[in-house]
């Protein structure tokens, strides 16, 4: 496992339907997570526990005030070590901290989708870096 990823933020943004829940879906197989794993649509985040990396998946799609952030305790959350994964960062400006990685995803047509990465940090950059076929 990328050891950046141990306290990584990771911002997901694009267009509801463009895949945002679905590469969560598969990062989080990838990293060894089993079983079912839940669309935080609902109950805003899903927390999965792997040895040695706590991941947080959040989605702020429902929130109307950025506010909410701040006032459902995830400060904590976003101080403490662990993965943390937020699909509509844009609903809690304001209140996350700098992220990592900005994923962007942009759909194409039903079947392809344009990827785009920006990295904030150096933790961003290391995660960059450790890509196939990055350029170190």
């Amino acid at each position: 496992m990328q050891p950046a990823l141990r306290n990584a933020f990771i911002a997901l943004h694009g267009d509801l339907g463009a895949g945002k829940t679905t590469l969560v879906r598969h990062l989080l197989q990838a990293l060894g997570v089993t079983g079912r794993i839940k669309s935080p649509t609902y109950a805003v985040v899903e927390p999965y526990e792997l040895e040695a990396l706590p991941i947080w998946h959040f989605d702020f799609y429902r929130f109307n005030d950025p506010r909410e952030w701040e006032e459902a305790g995830f400060r904590d959350i976003f101080a403490g070590p662990g993965l943390k994964l937020a699909e509509w960062p844009e609903k809690a400006t304001g209140f996350l901290p700098l992220a990592d990685l900005d994923l962007h995803i942009r759909t194409l047509d039903d079947n392809s989708r344009n990827v785009t990465l920006q990295a904030h940090t150096a933790t961003g950059q290391a995660l960059l870096r450790a890509l196939p076929g990055a350029i170190p």
